[in-house]
């Protein structure tokens, strides 16, 4: 009994110290996530507004494509989306995962879960007039064999 109280009280007491060492939030994460969701939603919606409204006009997107590495602009990623969703909406799942920031700039790195391929996105943004936008995408591409 005495073992496990001694126990408890380690398990409670490390728990404690590793929240007190943890970093505090950054107060910029909600609007950084806030970018990151006007790219998702354009995902959900196959909507290329909400692209326009995430990427900078600038914006360059880098991908390798049969071994060679290709460029597109934001836009002419936008004018890609139809404006309506994918028929396998329903099935696809997309997450924000690692954000990290650094004064004006930050990375991200989102996991788009789909049937037919599973996309791994990293972003680079920047604070711009005090609104935080993506300006590059590069990502990588597994397909899935068809079923």
């Amino acid at each position: 009994m005495r073992y496990a109280i001694e126990r408890v009280v380690i398990t409670v007491g490390a728990a404690f110290l590793l929240l007190g060492l943890a970093p505090p939030p950054n107060p910029e994460e909600a609007n950084v996530r806030a970018t990151l969701n006007l790219y998702l939603q354009g995902h959900a919606s196959g909507s290329g507004d909400y692209m326009r409204q995430a990427f900078v006009p600038e914006a360059r997107l880098l991908f390798m494509r049969d071994g060679k590495l290709t460029q597109v602009t934001s836009e002419e990623y936008a004018s890609r989306f139809t404006g309506k969703p994918a028929d396998d909406e329903a099935k696809r799942k997309r997450s924000i995962g690692l954000i990290d920031i650094a004064g004006d700039a930050a990375i991200a790195r989102i996991d788009l879960d789909y049937p037919d391929a599973k996309f791994v996105d990293y972003m680079t943004l920047l604070k711009i007039d005090g609104k935080w936008r993506i300006v590059n995408k590069s990502f990588n591409v597994e397909r899935r064999p068809a079923t």
